[in-house]
């Protein structure tokens, strides 16, 4: 029999996420992700293992055919000496040739643009959460807020009256 789900996913022993944006969904809505591997320098890995990075500016742009992430903030590693990287330098993104393709199609749309979600190393190899997004205007951001909001009402509200021991039409 398969197990049940409690809703809470479990963390992947092998990932370790180093930055997030967590700001992405709430200024965009998001139609499709995609993981991509980073083309790095040895101490942008080496500063990424030490859990410092920032790609709440971040974002995805073609040139020449391929896909580049453009101003993440990799800060430089203290222990390199004149190899070190330039902290907020372009970034190939390695993807088969047929998501390139799609991710092209995507962005030609007006409004649409490519964002990172997530930073990590999944089995020791640095990759990016990458989605095709669309940017969202004040009035639906209000309404998402307003949704959560009132989600989170009917929840309190469900969990007092079991803790009652009432039903929740009662109360």
């Amino acid at each position: 029999m398969a197990k049940k789900s409690n809703g809470k996913k479990t963390p992947d022993p092998n990932s370790q996420v180093v930055a997030s944006n967590r700001k992405a969904r709430h200024n965009y809505t998001i139609k499709d992700t995609y993981e991509a591997g980073l083309s790095l320098m040895g101490t942008e890995v080496k500063s990424l293992r030490e859990g410092q990075a920032s790609i709440g500016d971040g974002f995805a742009q073609f040139t020449n055919g391929e896909l580049y992430l453009e101003q993440v903030y990799i800060p430089e590693y203290l222990n390199g000496s004149w190899t070190n990287h330039a902290s907020r330098r372009r970034r190939k993104l390695l993807l088969h040739r047929a998501e390139l393709n799609r991710l092209e199609r995507a962005v030609q749309d007006k409004g649409v643009t490519i964002v990172p979600l997530k930073l990590y190393f999944k089995n020791g190899i640095a990759k990016v959460e990458i989605a095709v997004a669309e940017g969202k205007r004040d009035f639906d951001k209000r309404q998402a807020l307003r949704e959560q909001q009132d989600a989170r009402e009917a929840q309190r509200a469900m969990r007092q009256a079991n803790r009652r021991g009432v039903s929740a039409l009662e109360f």
